[in-house]
């Protein structure tokens, strides 16, 4: 199945629409602050930490020239990017208190990012034929290949700019802040 060049290309606004409700949201809140901030905000920091991680090696959106990844995270799951993504929005419906919310959050994800999925994939196969062809046998779609722990490449040269281009995304967390503030009696 076709899809349109337009679901990749807004693959994240995609993913954002359980995000708003979460913040419009106040029944069957869990008020324990001293737990649900630090838990949400462990996830999301888990989350970028895994899309900073990923992005050092992919080298996308680091104006270097793009080749077929297979280091870092990518040589044990094929979308440490997205995963980590999702971790974001989980930690964000965390950090909203509204823990029933999580299972509908990562339903959410998980469809949106398989859409792009599927396109990326098609685009990736003809952009690099057999060797992506056996990266795709070899290596999992959403969980990860833990076989082995050699040379995973946490730290390269490319962390300071990966962590740059990544560090907004602890911006995910300001809108519960906000609704926290604005609920605070």
């Amino acid at each position: 199945m076709a899809y349109p060049h337009w679901v990749y290309r807004f693959r994240n606004l995609l993913a954002c629409p359980p995000l708003f409700f979460l913040f419009l949201i106040h029944f069957y809140e869990i008020e324990d602050e001293e737990i649900i901030w630090p838990l949400g905000t462990c996830i999301v920091f888990i989350g970028i930490a895994l899309r900073i991680w990923a992005l050092q090696h992919l080298h996308y959106r680091l104006n270097r020239h793009k080749q077929l990844t297979t280091t870092g995270p990518y040589q044990f799951v094929r979308n440490p990017l997205y995963i980590g993504s999702m971790m974001m929005c989980v930690g964000a419906t965390v950090a909203s208190e509204l823990l029933w919310f999580i299972p509908i959050t990562i339903f959410w994800c998980i469809g949106t990012y398989s859409l792009v999925i599927h396109f990326e994939e098609r685009h990736l196969l003809e952009k690099y034929g057999d060797a992506y062809r056996r990266y795709l046998l070899e290596v999992p779609r959403w969980l990860p290949k833990i076989s082995s722990f050699k040379n995973t490449g946490l730290i390269n040269g490319y962390l300071s700019k990966a962590f740059i281009v990544e560090f907004p995304g602890i911006f995910i967390l300001l809108p519960c802040l906000f609704k926290e503030i604005l609920n605070f009696d």
